[in-house]
Parts: C-alpha cells; structure tokens; sequence
C-alpha cells in the first residue's frame, strides 16, 4: 500500500521530522540559516545546539555565561562553536529534495474554534516549561477562566502550576506512595469547584487535592490502571482504566473529603486512555488504543474515539482507519477534547499535528487547526479562544491562537 504523504516514514514524513527535531532552534522554533547570522546553528559545550541569537539572549553580558535550558549544565558563550553538521545537512536536504518532495502547504480553511476563532490557522503565540520546568509532563488541564494551568510531569514535585502568562506558581505532590504523594501520574482534571484530581497509575488511584496541593482523598477501589481522566459540570470524576477496559463517574463531597459514589458508567471499552467531557453538552469522548494482530504486541496502531450522551449512550464513534479512508489522511489519535462550540479536537501525536473533527453528527469534518512546532504532543484543552498544548517531545507548554504575534517564549 502506497504510504500516505503525511505518513512519519515516507519521505515527506521523514524530511519533516528532520526539519522539526534537528533544524530548527528549540528555544525560538526558529529554523537554522548559514545566510542569518543570529540563526546560525552553535554547539553548547554541554552537545545541545541553540541559534546565536537564543545563546546571546540566554547569556550573561558580563561572565559571558549561560545555563543550557534543556540540560541545565553551566556553559561559557567563549566555548560555543558553529554546528557545521546541521549547516551540512540543511544544505544538502534543501539541493537533494525535488520540488514535489516539499513538505505540502497545508491549505487554509477556516474552522468554528471556541466561537471567536474563525481565522484559516492557528499560529502560536507563547511557549514556557522546557526541560528542567517540566520532565516528561503527561496532563493538563485549566483552573477555572481565569487560566491558570495545571501540568503534571516526572519530577521531584508531580504537579506545576502556572499562570496564564507561563509563570510559574507552585508546584506539589511529592514523589511516593504515601498520603498526598504520586507515584506516577499520567494525568490531570481540575473540577468546577478548583480541586485537581490526578489519575496515578504507580498507586493505582485517583488522588484530590484543593488548588493550594492539600490532599483531600484518594479513591483506590476497584481501579486496576486508571488513566485519563476529566470531570463534568457537577464535579463528578470520570476516570479511563486502560487494564479494565471501563470509564468510572465517582461522586465526591469535596468539603468532606468523601465518596459518594462510585461506579462503573461504560465496561466494553478497549484500552481506553484519553477522556474528556464537553462543558457545553455534558456529552463524554474517549479514546481507545485498538491492538492490530499484525503489529508487535507494544504496538497500538488504530485508534477508535467513541462520544457518549451525559447517560453514557453512544452517539458517535470513527477510528484512524475510518478517517483514512475517507480522507486520505493517517491520524493516529492519542488525544482528544472539546472546544467552547462543542467541537472535537484529536491530537495527532506522530506527525506532530491538531485537528478539529467537528461535532460528528453527520461524520467528521477533519479541518487541520496546528501543525507547526509541535514536536510530540501529549495532552490540550481549549481557553477561551486558545488552544493549550503539552508537548512532551521538548517538555513544554504552547499556545496557540487565531493571531499571528508570536508572544514570548519563557
């Protein structure tokens, strides 16, 4: 079978993860050019490669120093050389691709994102995190509309908070297995309310804390490895377990610290893993990981995204070869969530891409909402009239709007 264009192993697909993971400057996104001299491509002494321009930024004027922002090793401006590797290689890939070898412009169309956003695409507009900030971060989620963000990660505090700006708050959830600890988390929820509830599969539980980090319960029962997870307008906890197969609704009285109730809502999933809720229907998505008998068993390469009625009814369902089929396209879904107008919005994490599936009642409309900068994308959820996303190939947060200034990178 003809591999698509946008597949990761064809040539488009390969020449594009060349350009996004080695050619271009991982603190600015800015590709690398021999002919700039600010985005000259130049070796740390620590081996990570920044443009001159993010190296002259990062520096102290005086002591002629910087921290490396991904490694954190103290580096000497005075020591930095030119990487002429990438300048080789970026010359070469640019005389070496034929014109219909380029990546393809992906064609502006507009789309309905979050009522205000009706522009042909979305560009980004603020970066913060890196490595070091976030350690393989895995969830996200936004705390109220006021915008502050929650991530949880691999570090020695579990779960980051930051504003709106990308500044950092406070972080909690010391690494372990004990009261108000965790172990491993994979992802978060923040409920109307402001507690934050974050799935740990090292516990096997689902653990509450207020917006401060007190713990306030952790749900144990039943759970064999819970995984996404989200909360609907009334609070309740709707919890993905990927070993189960099932979505759980726990009901809690958060002012008490109490269970009210805890049941299974669906039980034929197949290793669901993403969920989220829609604020404006109450309708739930989840993302199951479909085994191909013809792949190595660590391998999940169809996806299915079932939407369920606030009763837990199926209403619509597509899979990744569905959508192939009818557009050519080879999505491989890892993430999903809703926008302020009810739209789904998929994560496509191997080709480093957003798309809006729209509402599906007469089947998806895949429209391509981001596809620039991203290198692994892991988690996002809608704000106001922004898209936020974790991109766990670098560690970061991005956002993304309607609007072309390109904001601060922190």
């Amino acid at each position: 079978m003809a591999k698509s264009p946008g597949s990761p192993k064809s040539p488009v697909g390969i020449l594009r993860e060349i350009q996004i993971n080695l050619l271009e400057c991982k603190v600015c996104f800015e590709k690398f050019s021999t002919q700039q001299r600010e985005r000259r491509p130049q070796n740390l002494s620590c081996g990570h490669v920044l443009c001159l321009e993010c190296i002259t930024a990062l520096s102290h004027p005086l002591l002629r120093k910087l921290e490396c922002p991904f490694c954190r090793q103290l580096c000497s401006v005075d020591s930095t050389s030119h990487c002429q590797v990438l300048s080789d290689l970026q010359e070469l890939l640019f005389h070496w691709s034929p014109t219909s070898s380029a990546p393809p412009h992906r064609a502006k169309r507009s789309f309905g994102l979050a009522g205000g956003l009706t522009s042909t695409a979305l560009h980004l507009c603020a970066v913060f995190g890196g490595w070091g900030t976030l350690i393989n971060p895995t969830g996200i989620a936004v705390l109220g509309s006021a915008g502050t963000i929650v991530v949880v990660h691999d570090g020695e505090k579990r779960v980051v908070v930051f504003s709106p700006q990308g500044k950092e708050l406070h972080s909690f959830g010391q690494r372990g297995r004990g009261s108000g600890e965790i172990g491993y988390p994979v992802d978060v929820a923040v409920t109307p309310c402001g507690y934050m509830v974050v799935t740990d599969a090292g516990d096997k539980a689902v653990k509450v804390f207020t917006s401060r980090g007190n713990h306030v319960l952790t749900v144990k029962d039943s759970f064999h490895m819970p995984w996404g997870v989200d909360t609907d307008n009334s609070g309740h906890i709707l919890v993905s377990d990927i070993q189960a197969g099932t979505l759980s609704q726990v009901k809690v009285d958060y002012a008490r610290g109490l269970i009210l109730e805890h049941q299974t809502a669906i039980s034929d999933l197949q290793s669901p893993k993403a969920v989220t809720c829609c604020q404006v229907t109450g309708n739930t998505a989840v993302m199951e990981h479909l085994p191909d008998d013809q792949l190595p068993a660590h391998r999940h390469q169809r996806t299915r995204l079932r939407v369920f009625s606030k009763d837990f009814h199926l209403l619509h369902e597509t899979d990744s070869f569905s959508l192939m089929l009818q557009s050519s396209v080879r999505l491989n879904m890892s993430g999903v969530a809703f926008d302020r107008d009810g739209d789904v919005i998929v994560i496509d994490s191997d080709q480093g891409m957003i798309w809006s599936l729209g509402k599906l009642q007469n089947g998806p409309a895949l429209t391509p909402l981001v596809g620039d900068h991203l290198i692994r994308p892991a988690g996002l959820v809608s704000l106001n009239n922004t898209l936020v996303v974790l991109d766990s190939g670098d560690h970061t947060v991005k956002m993304y709007s309607a609007k072309s200034d390109a904001g601060p990178v922190i």
